[in-house]
């Protein structure tokens, strides 16, 4: 009898290692295929940039509609994001998630092969629908996978990664790519890497919409938010280029405000509204958002001015210019390797974050006090680093502070306001500091400064502006999430 109940227990308790193991490998399978899509969709952000020049040439477009190539993706992908999060948590994320990486590969197909530049604007805005749907979801189905603490700081580590770096790899991979073989390779080589991550994704992630009784969808909520999203980008994006006080900007950004209040009267009258009122009401993700918006300032600062910054100061083409960001690439996956997670198991996400932020002051105002002629090495190099080490630090206790208060049923509309909040904020920023940039230029101009030394310093003026920026997020941070010292 005793030997029967010791075979037993111990059969049974086999049957659960093989049963963890097993859950182990899929959840890991899983984690490696929305990192996959992470990375493929941050890289095709900014893989386009440098590789603008080359499509101008082959396609013959004039430089205002070329900037449609960038704009597009851009409008597509933050003006779907609500609409698809809160798809995933009615239908399923996961549904959602391998719907976006088709799209999304499909149409870097059609990109690939563009010979004209109307075909390649309009892929680039399919591409940006897939984008959408599988970027909403992506950290709905970290926590997810992830239910524990330190598992899901491990996984959201390397979202960090992919996350921050994947924009200065994207510069890097797009140089090279384009000086030795074309431009049309930025887009075809993301369909070895979609059809790869949609395959582990289908084997390796869990349907986890809970069974309900027929989830209704709030059509006129989500017409309105993607449209008002989609015409504040709109609007931003023009504002890059076109003063502020003209027709094409502040039409757009009127008819936003207009609707984004309908869509808050239409969701507070219906019975399932598309964005439930209640989880604007769950401060840490709305502070983190803000916060997230500021720290985008510097980022963007740094990945669009640096590049043509050193371009016309130092004369660095695309691929020496990619190089150039690799010092802060190579910080943040220092960090990102655990080592980040661990401080912040230590010290608390609050702590890692504000000292992350000041790294970030620290480098951009670094970057805004530079020379005219400031060679990379060294005060730009360690710029880099020191930017590189701040992102590595604030991204990943910013991740987990924005989600720890959200509830399951709502994490993928969750996860769609994170994403949301770089995009619309990332539009917000870029048109702030092409602005402020393009002022200080004329200024000096007027004043009597050389031209290349008047657009070198307005490079300047918009550190500093980005610097001002990151500061008012470090004030949120020091007093709105004090006390928050675990998720």
């Amino acid at each position: 009898m005793t030997l029967q109940i010791i075979t037993v227990t111990v059969t049974i308790m086999l049957e659960q290692i093989i049963t963890e193991t097993r859950d182990k490998r899929r959840r890991i399978g899983g984690l490696i295929a929305v990192l996959l899509a992470q990375g493929m969709l941050i890289l095709d952000a900014s893989v386009v940039n440098v590789a603008l020049p080359a499509m101008q040439a082959e396609l013959g477009v004039d430089p205002a509609r070329l900037t449609w190539v960038t704009s597009a993706y851009l409008i597509a992908f933050g003006g779907l994001l609500l609409l698809f999060g809160r798809l995933g948590d009615l239908f399923g994320r996961r549904r959602v998630f391998l719907f976006g990486i088709a799209l999304f590969t499909a149409a870097s197909i059609a990109c690939g092969v563009a010979g004209s530049a109307a075909t390649l604007i309009a892929s680039r805005f399919v591409q940006g629908i897939g984008a959408a749907a599988a970027s909403s979801v992506i950290l709905a189905l970290i926590a997810i996978e992830f239910p524990d603490e330190n598992e899901r700081a491990k996984a959201m580590s390397g979202y960090m990664f992919v996350s921050v770096a994947g924009g200065s790899l994207g510069l890097f991979a797009g140089g090279l790519l384009t000086q030795l073989l074309d431009w049309h390779w930025i887009f075809l080589v993301n369909v070895p890497i979609g059809a790869f991550a949609f395959a582990l994704a289908r084997r390796s992630l869990r349907e986890d919409r809970v069974a309900a009784p027929a989830p209704r969808v709030d059509v006129a909520g989500a017409v309105l938010i993607t449209a008002a999203a989609m015409a504040a980008i709109y609007g931003l994006v023009a504002a890059a280029h076109a003063p502020w006080s003209s027709a094409e900007v502040r039409v757009p950004l009127a008819a936003a405000l207009a609707l984004a209040a309908v869509f808050v009267f239409v969701e507070l009258s219906v019975e399932q509204p598309l964005l439930p009122m209640r989880i604007l009401r769950i401060r840490s993700l709305v502070v983190t958002s803000a916060i997230r918006g500021f720290m985008a300032m510097g980022m963007y600062a740094v990945f669009f001015f640096g590049s043509l910054d050193m371009a016309g100061a130092l004369g660095f083409g695309p691929l020496r210019t990619g190089l150039a960001f690799l010092p802060q690439t190579l910080a943040v996956a220092v960090l990102s390797f655990g080592l980040t997670a661990r401080v912040v198991r230590r010290f608390g996400p609050h702590r890692v974050l504000v000292a992350g932020l000041a790294l970030i002051a620290l480098g951009v105002g670094a970057m805004a006090n530079l020379g005219v002629a400031e060679p990379y090495l060294p005060i730009r190099a360690t710029a880099h680093v020191v930017l590189g080490l701040g992102l590595g630090l604030s991204f990943l206790p910013l991740l987990m502070l924005a989600m720890s208060e959200v509830p399951p049923r709502d994490a993928g509309l969750g996860s769609a306001i994170v994403s949301l909040s770089i995009q619309l904020f990332g539009a917000v920023d870029l048109a702030i500091l092409v602005t402020a940039a393009s002022f200080r230029t004329h200024a000096l101009e007027a004043a009597g400064a050389p031209a290349a030394t008047a657009t070198v310093l307005g490079y300047r003026f918009a550190y500093a502006v980005a610097l001002g920026g990151i500061l008012a997020g470090l004030t949120l941070a020091t007093t709105l999430l004090r006390g928050r010292s675990r998720p």
